[in-house]
């Protein structure tokens, strides 16, 4: 019964984990776009993103990452058995992905509260894509449970991608035509 607590909680942080990584890119966005503003809006601005990025990234993401580290690892710890299943293992090196993923992140996270802006905002919508990318896979992998079927949620992802991708185009399309959008 302790398994099923311990996997549901893992799940949980899992979750509140990947909400952090989808929502700090975009206070990035947010934020490297108050800092070309003009004053007094780029410091309102700027103070208040660099607040709200800091509480959503020390209070629930990062909290939550090593949360679901370590609920999984326990898992393992009751089951040790996964370990060897192919797509556990498929899985894990998305999650070592995650994980490079998160402390890039950090990076990115330190450079702006510093206000060192070497990213555009352009770059920082595609980076909020990362995570969704890993999400795909491992989801895919985990319901499938296949080491080989989770090729076709891989091409799925691509799939998305492309679909993101023409999305961002013309997004930023319109937003050239009309800066309010």
């Amino acid at each position: 019964m302790a398994y099923f607590y311990l996997k549901a909680f893992h799940l949980i942080f899992v979750i509140t984990w990947f909400a952090g990584l989808f929502y700090i890119p975009r206070l990035f966005v947010y934020q490297i776009e108050a800092f070309h503003k003009s004053s007094p809006d780029k410091e309102i601005l700027g103070t208040q993103l660099k607040l709200m990025a800091k509480r959503l990234w020390f209070i629930i993401t990062w909290p939550s990452a090593i949360l679901a580290i370590l609920f999984g690892l326990s898992l393992f710890y009751l089951n040790p058995m996964l370990i060897y299943q192919p797509w556990m293992q498929v899985k894990l090196a998305f999650v070592v992905l995650l994980i490079i993923y998160h402390l890039k992140t950090h990076h990115y996270f330190k450079q702006l509260q510093n206000d060192v802006v070497k990213k555009s905002s352009s770059f920082m919508r595609i980076w909020n894509e990362g995570a969704t990318f890993i999400l795909f896979a491992v989801v895919f992998l985990v319901i499938l449970k296949s080491a080989i079927n989770w090729i076709w949620g891989v091409i799925g992802i691509f799939v998305l991608g492309i679909l993101i991708m023409l999305g961002f185009k013309i997004y930023k399309n319109i937003r050239e035509k009309n800066p309010e959008a």
